[in-house]
């Protein structure tokens, strides 16, 4: 009978330590998804974090999450510095990190785009009073440009340059993100702001919706074909149509460009393979938080889109469905 006690006894040892390494094998496997997104008053954040939910609960050994940060330039840093596996970019901003130029002069970050996601807009955004009318009218104006960390910085500079202004010399700049800059107009302590985002943005609707302020938005489109001819074709002419904010009486012709989710040069073609596959078959889920997410689309995987080549395990599932990448 002892014997036998000391035979079950053992048995149960081996199947617990079996069980116990079974756990360690699973637990090793467990990957975290770092997503770089941006601030809370914009598009990337609310965005990036469906992203990470869809991610979490469809991909059972991989848990994903949504970190606030300056927005792209930032993002990209992250990457570079391997702090981030995941990042929402706009695809001038991951152009300069690929190449080295601009705010990664003599740092190049290794890059390869999962997804492009949609469009973001440039607003150049005002309130009456100001005596703004045309992008002329910010010559001797208060103005901010965007967060250091962020990509609206980059293309606010373009579109300036493009309009014959110095940004150094024609205004008053200032470095705020997007809920920075409201607080800021609605405190007349700036007189414009640049900001680059989804529609709606929220603290876009934020300004437009508040009581005794009327904001206004420049034109600004035709911009685009010297932008184009500089920094090559990475902006188009578009339009934030009347209504998309509250009080918006006439549509708004702007410059927009594209943005990517994009990964580092460690990825496995597995994991960017069943990432790409997940956000193209859950978009439903992810349009649920934002609308932006409508364009999470196969038909916006084109090359032209994305000035960063395409993930090999991203064009595996494109293939698949017949679009070329």
């Amino acid at each position: 009978m002892m014997t036998r006690m000391k035979k079950t006894a053992a048995m149960l040892a081996v199947a617990l330590s079996a069980g116990l390494a079974l756990v360690g094998i699973v637990h090793a496997q467990q990957k975290t998804m770092s997503i770089g997104t941006g601030g809370t008053g914009g598009v990337y954040y609310p965005l990036g974090g469906a992203v990470a939910n869809v991610l979490s609960k469809a991909l059972p050994n991989m848990t994903a999450t949504a970190e606030v940060t300056g927005g792209s330039i930032d993002n990209l840093k992250l990457i570079g510095a391997g702090q981030s596996e995941m990042a929402f970019t706009m695809a001038d901003a991951a152009l300069d990190a690929l190449q080295g130029q601009e705010k990664f002069k003599g740092n190049k970050v290794a890059l390869q785009t999962l997804l492009v996601v949609y469009p973001n807009r440039m607003h150049v955004v005002t309130v009456e009073g100001t005596g703004i009318e045309t992008l002329a009218d910010l010559k001797g104006k208060r103005v901010s440009t965007g967060s250091p960390g962020g990509a609206t910085e980059i293309m606010a500079f373009r579109v300036i340059e493009a309009a014959g202004l110095d940004k150094d010399k024609d205004m008053k700049r200032e470095r705020l993100g997007v809920a920075e800059s409201v607080n800021a107009i609605k405190d007349r302590k700036i007189d414009a702001f640049f900001w680059v985002g989804g529609i709606p943005t929220a603290a876009v609707t934020d300004l437009a919706a508040t009581p005794g302020m009327k904001m206004k938005l420049i034109d600004h489109g035709d911009t685009v074909a010297k932008m184009n001819a500089k920094y090559g074709k990475l902006y188009t002419s578009s339009t934030i149509k009347a209504g998309a904010y509250p009080g918006q009486d006439k549509d708004n012709a702007i410059a927009e460009v594209w943005n990517l989710i994009v990964t580092g040069d460690k990825m496995s073609n597995d994991d960017a393979y069943a990432i790409v596959k997940t956000l193209v078959e859950k978009k439903a889920d992810i349009v649920a938080v934002h609308k932006e997410a409508e364009s999470f689309s196969l038909d916006n995987q084109v090359q032209d889109r994305s000035p960063v080549p395409f993930h090999p395990g991203a064009l595996k599932y494109f293939k698949e469905k017949g679009v070329g990448g």
